[in-house]
């Protein structure tokens, strides 16, 4: 989106909770103080929606991981709003907090984090064992068969090549359920053929599952993957893309280095803030 007046559709029009699995009210982050002072997120409106397979890029330092981070209630804002589902998370207590991102949130790393004393199947289970709750055995099975984890349940990471062990976190990350799953870089230490197959899956659990998924990326093949791209820099949302791929991403995220990225769309252009294909409520400051 250029950065023009926001429409009413993203930012004078709270999204319905009902629309998106999440979704963020004028948004804004900083880090340090005076000269030393970082604009991470500058008053940033978004709606994710549900059921479908979100792709979040930008320059270096544009603001996508603050963004994602704060969406997933691993960081705080210093103003604005961010919910999951009809929860504000930007009222909760750290312990309600807390309670909230294991009940309702799921996470990928790109360093994948699992236990190496633990099997691939406890580790899948293991957030679900934390909460004292037994897992959904069709649907755990149905998670293990997505990712094709089967023959290696029994074998701890150690065991596992770099792709497999990205897919026990997909799995982890999937068993519970969550409402939405946030995946920072989840390819990022894997060759191109473990990381094709671990994507190939992500949109696997979207498609066949109904999982909604938000992932940061740098990477142009990644974001192809995804049924659409926001474009973030200097900590605002500048446009989005349906249905994209590696070329279309390649040649958007060019116009960023050549200090083009907000002439992309023209000021007539107005953000979607409806669910069922269109994608999300995107206004910026």
């Amino acid at each position: 989106m250029t950065n023009t007046a926001p429409s009413t559709a993203g930012a004078h029009t709270a999204p319905g909770a009902g629309d998106f699995a999440a979704r963020t009210q004028r948004i804004a982050k900083v880090y340090g103080r005076g000269d030393a002072q970082v604009v991470a997120l500058d008053g940033v409106t978004v709606g994710i929606p549900r059921g479908r397979f979100t792709a979040i890029m930008g320059p270096s330092g544009s603001g996508k991981s603050t963004l994602m981070h704060c969406m997933a209630g691993l960081d705080s804002v210093d103003s604005g709003e961010v919910f999951i589902g009809d929860t504000e998370l930007t009222r909760l207590k750290d312990k309600q907090l807390t309670r909230l991102r294991r009940d309702k949130v799921g996470f990928i790393f790109q360093a994948f984090n699992l236990v190496p004393t633990l099997t691939a199947l406890e580790n899948i289970t293991l957030p679900m064992d934390i909460a004292g709750r037994k897992p959904d055995k069709e649907w755990l099975d149905t998670v293990i068969d997505t990712v094709d984890l089967r023959p290696r349940l029994k074998h701890r990471p150690s065991e596992l090549s770099g792709g497999q062990q990205q897919r026990v976190a997909c799995a982890r990350a999937l068993a519970a359920r969550p409402e939405i799953i946030f995946a920072d870089e989840p390819t990022g230490n894997l060759d191109s053929r473990s990381g094709a197959e671990v994507l190939g899956f992500l949109r696997d659990s979207v498609r066949r599952m109904g999982q909604t998924i938000v992932m940061v990326t740098h990477d142009p093949s990644a974001a192809a993957y995804a049924d659409q791209v926001l474009f973030l820099t200097d900590g605002q949302i500048v446009d989005t893309m349906e249905g994209p791929t590696a070329e279309r991403v390649l040649e958007r995220m060019k116009g960023f280095d050549t200090g083009a990225g907000r002439a992309a769309q023209p000021a007539s252009a107005q953000p979607a803030g409806r669910p069922g294909g269109q994608g999300p409520g995107v206004a910026a400051r």
